[in-house]
């Protein structure tokens, strides 16, 4: 009889330490140690991690509804700042993007990735939340396909794209995310076809075009009616 109390006692005991394996609180009210959050009127997980008295620490796991155990994003947190790695994924696990947040903000490089693949489709820089410097973006084959220079978030300078092969293609000339300048347009052997200049996005002045590597027809805009 004693023994069954004890055994009683002891599965009653076990189950209580098991209830208050997630979300306890600290002296002072705030979040601390493994927490776990689940989706209204069901038994899905919305997201997991572990909290040091109210703040984010290591690595939280989020799942959307229907994505069962593989979570969709993964975010590690910085014990020493507000530094947030980031990755997200698909249902099926395979990676979409990844980088770095600070504050909700997007900093430093992030890469994109072809679709159920790990090859890179782009990377791209922030500062303080808006683009700054070159994305670059890539052919599944890791041929570069696209060159454009940000700053503060707007298209400034140079915009080059080329093909699968490596062939240049399209030269743009950016001001403050307009098109301004020089532009040039190749066929898929590299041979110039189209050269001009744009001002505030509308092209302007002398706009030749060649044929066989020869002048063929030449424009003045904008065009006069």
């Amino acid at each position: 009889m004693r023994s069954t109390f004890l055994l009683i006692v002891c599965v009653f005991t076990c189950f209580s330490v098991l209830g208050q394996k997630y979300n306890k609180y600290d002296a002072q009210g705030k979040r601390h140690g493994k927490w776990q959050k689940k989706y209204d009127n069901s038994d899905q997980v919305r997201y997991e991690g572990t909290f040091s008295h109210g703040k984010e620490i290591g690595e939280f796991k989020f799942y959307k509804p229907s994505s069962g155990d593989a979570p969709t994003a993964i975010k590690t947190f910085s014990k020493n700042n507000d530094t947030v790695q980031i990755k997200y994924f698909t249902q099926k696990g395979k990676i979409i993007s990844e980088g770095q947040m600070v504050i909700k903000e997007r900093t430093g490089l992030w890469k994109y990735y072809h679709n159920g693949s790990n090859k890179i489709m782009m990377t791209e820089n922030y500062l303080g939340g808006k683009l700054t410097g070159e994305q670059l973006t890539y052919f599944e084959n890791g041929q570069l396909t696209e060159k454009t220079t940000f700053v503060d978030g707007k298209r400034q300078g140079e915009r080059v794209m080329y093909s699968e092969k490596g062939i240049m293609l399209k030269e743009f000339t950016y001001d403050n995310d307009q098109l301004h300048g020089y532009t040039k347009y190749y066929d898929t052997n590299g041979e110039l076809i189209i050269e001009g200049k744009y001002k505030r996005d509308r092209k302007d002045g002398l706009w030749k075009y060649y044929v066989d590597g020869k002048l063929s027809e030449q424009k003045m805009f904008p065009l006069k009616n």
